[in-house]
């Protein structure tokens, strides 16, 4: 299954990375963020049951070998261990990497004090107090079984009162859609895939998206904050993204949320529209692949 799914999640990596920014033009940052549905997908279609064999309308494509039968099953169990030994070697790495830094940001960050909680909830009462962490990678996002949103100590002093509650809608927004846990499995399919090119192609490219998607939700039910918005994220000290962290700024992202603030969005029934056609899309992908394994 592995084999069968490496070629599908190359596919639908590439796929993503050339038609994210059309479809972000076409259809907006949510539909071109979805797009990286695709990948997960096609991870997952190898070990999806097979269909039914009325539903196999395409030819199942047999892979064809100049060896003799007898030498094939040699070759491939002389060639597997070393395979997965070599893809330990970097995996390791990689993931205690991942956790190292998770668990440092767990154990650096500490609860607000209490002036500055009961300031803040006045300034926003939808505010979670038990989310809340005082870090100095703050602002930011860190997935937890209960995601958290990092704050600096000098919250209060970098930001004004403006500059304070469109950040904090920021962070929200990315709590309520969840995307702590979307970042941290992008960094573990990293992990998983630090062998492959595209993977470190498209990790930057993956997190833009989560945010451009983020600064388009929160403008679109408050368009009049848009110069207030991109003064503040003109103000900000940025900061280099951090494995399983959603920083409010990384200085590569700066142009591209600019530009899309000062860009025209498309409107409710395009947006729609693209997040149908990428519906259409996934399923379509699942028939076609799943017709194409199936009996010949």
């Amino acid at each position: 299954a592995i084999s069968h799914a490496l070629p599908l999640v190359t596919v639908a990596i590439a796929l993503v990375l050339l038609t994210r920014r059309p479809v972000r033009r076409g259809f907006g940052a949510g539909p071109a963020f979805a797009l990286w549905a695709l990948p997960l997908l096609a991870a997952t279609l190898p070990w999806l049951p097979a269909p039914p064999v009325h539903w196999a309308v395409l030819p199942a494509i047999h892979a064809l070998s100049d060896a003799s039968p007898a030498a094939s099953p040699i070759r491939a169990t002389t060639s597997v261990p070393w395979l997965g030994l070599a893809w330990l070697v970097g995996a390791l790495p990689c993931l205690s990497r991942l956790l190292t830094h998770y668990l440092r940001l767990r154990r650096q960050s500490c609860h607000l004090p209490g002036s500055m909680t009961e300031a803040l909830l006045h300034e926003m009462n939808t505010l979670d107090p038990r989310r809340l962490r005082l870090h100095p990678a703050g602002p930011a996002v860190l997935w937890a079984p209960r995601s958290l949103l990092l704050l600096p100590p000098d919250f209060m002093q970098r930001f004004d009162a403006t500059g304070r509650r469109l950040v904090l809608r920021h962070e929200l927004t990315h709590l309520r859609r969840g995307d702590a846990l979307w970042n941290l499995l992008a960094e573990l399919a990293g992990v998983l895939l630090w062998f492959h090119p595209l993977m470190w192609l498209a990790l930057p490219r993956f997190r833009l998206d989560q945010e451009l998607a983020c600064d388009e939700r929160v403008l679109r039910h408050s368009p009049q904050d848009e110069a207030g918005y991109a003064q503040t994220l003109l103000h900000s000290a940025s900061m280099s993204p951090a494995p399983a962290l959603i920083p409010w700024l990384a200085e590569p992202q700066l142009k591209e949320r600019l530009t899309m603030i000062q860009r025209h969005r498309p409107g409710t029934l395009r947006r729609r529209i693209g997040y149908l056609a990428l519906a259409t899309l996934l399923a379509g992908g699942v028939f076609v692949v799943q017709a194409s394994s199936g009996p010949s």
